[in-house]
C-alpha cells in the first residue's frame, strides 16, 4: 500500500456457507468469511411444506374408507332392520334392566358411528331407543349420537374437502357462501326439519360452506329433535309396526314441512324489511 490509499486484496475472500437455525417454513443460510464477519445470503431455502405432504388427510379418508368397507362387508346392516329389531326386542329391554348406563353409552356412540359415517339404520336405531328407553329418554339419546355423529361428518367434509371445492368453484360459490352464510341457522334448521332431504347431504354440504361449526351444532340439535320424538314415540309401539311407511305417513310429513316453513320465516322477514320502502 501507497500514499495513503487503502489496498484491496488481489484475491477474493473465500466464503463459506454454514447452516443457520431453521425459522418457520424456512431454512437461511449465514456465510463465515475469512476476517471472522458473518452475513445472510439472498437466496433462502424454503423448508418442506405441509400441503405437500397430506397425510392427515390420506389417514383419515382410508379410515372412513375401511370403516364403510367393514360395515358392508361383514354385513352389519342386517343388524339395523326392522324384523331384526322386533325380533330381538326381549333381549334388548333386559341387557338395558341389567346394564342402564353400558346400554346408553352403547347407543350413542352406536348412532354417532352410524351417522357419521353416512351408513344406513338410523331410523331403525331411533325406533329402537324409543323402545328401549322410552320417547323422551330416547329422544334424548338419539340426539345426542345424532348430533356428535353429524358434527364429525361435518368437520370431516370441511378437512377433506373444502379448500378443493373453494379452489376449483370459489368463484361460481362465492354468492351463495355469501349468503347462505347470513342466514344458516334458519337454513340448516329448514333443512333438518324437512325430512325430505337425506341427512347425510345436509352433513356433508353443509361442511364445504363457511357456515361456523357453532351455527352447525345448534341448528343440528333443535332441528332434529321432531323426527327424534316421532321415531321414539312409535318405537314404544314396536310390536304393532310392520313397516317405516307406517309411521312416515303424508300427514307427519306434512307437519314436518310446516316446521321446516315456519323456520324460514325470519329469513323472509329480514329480506322484506331490507327492501327500501316506495
Amino acid at each position: 500500500m501507497s500514499g495513503g490509499q487503502i489496498g484491496k486484496p488481489d484475491e477474493q475472500q473465500n466464503l463459506v456457507l454454514v447452516p443457520r437455525r431453521r425459522t418457520k417454513g424456512v431454512q437461511s443460510m449465514e456465510t463465515s468469511r475469512a476476517d471472522g464477519h458473518q452475513g445472510d445470503t439472498t437466496h433462502p431455502i424454503p423448508a418442506p411444506s405441509a400441503k405437500e405432504y397430506p397425510s392427515g388427510k390420506v389417514i383419515i379418508a382410508v379410515m372412513i374408507g375401511l370403516g364403510i368397507g367393514a360395515f358392508f362387508y361383514l354385513d352389519l346392516g342386517r343388524f339395523l332392520s326392522l324384523n331384526t329389531l322386533k325380533d330381538n326386542r326381549d333381549h334388548l329391554l333386559a341387557f338395558t334392566d341389567a346394564n342402564y348406563a353400558a346400554a346408553v353409552g352403547i347407543f350413542i356412540v352406536a348412532y354417532a358411528i352410524v351417522t357419521g359415517l353416512s351408513l344406513p339404520g338410523a331410523v331403525i336405531l331411533t325406533l329402537a331407543g324409543g323402545f328401549t328407553f322410552g320417547a323422551v329418554l330416547g329422544t334424548l339419546f338419539v340426539n345426542l349420537g345424532a348430533t356428535t355423529g353429524a358434527t364429525l361428518s361435518f368437520l370431516t367434509a370441511r378437512y377433506l374437502l373444502r379448500d378443493t371445492v373453494e379452489q376449483k368453484f370459489g368463484k361460481w360459490l362465492g354468492p351463495f357462501q355469501e349468503g347462505f352464510a347470513k342466514n344458516a341457522f334458519s337454513y340448516l334448521l329448514t333443512l333438518r326439519l324437512i325430512p325430505l332431504f337425506p341427512f347425510f347431504v345436509v352433513n356433508l354440504v353443509s361442511g364445504l360452506t363457511r357456515v361456523s361449526a357453532g351455527t352447525y351444532i345448534g341448528a343440528t340439535t333443535l332441528g332434529i329433535i321432531p323426527g327424534s320424538f316421532v321415531y321414539a314415540y312409535a318405537g314404544r309401539q314396536l310390536g304393532t309396526i310392520n313397516s317405516l311407511k307406517e309411521i312416515a305417513s303424508p300427514n307427519v310429513i306434512g307437519a314436518f314441512i310446516l316446521l321446516g316453513l315456519l323456520a324460514l320465516v325470519p329469513v323472509v322477514y329480514k329480506r322484506v324489511a331490507a327492501k327500501p320502502a316506495s
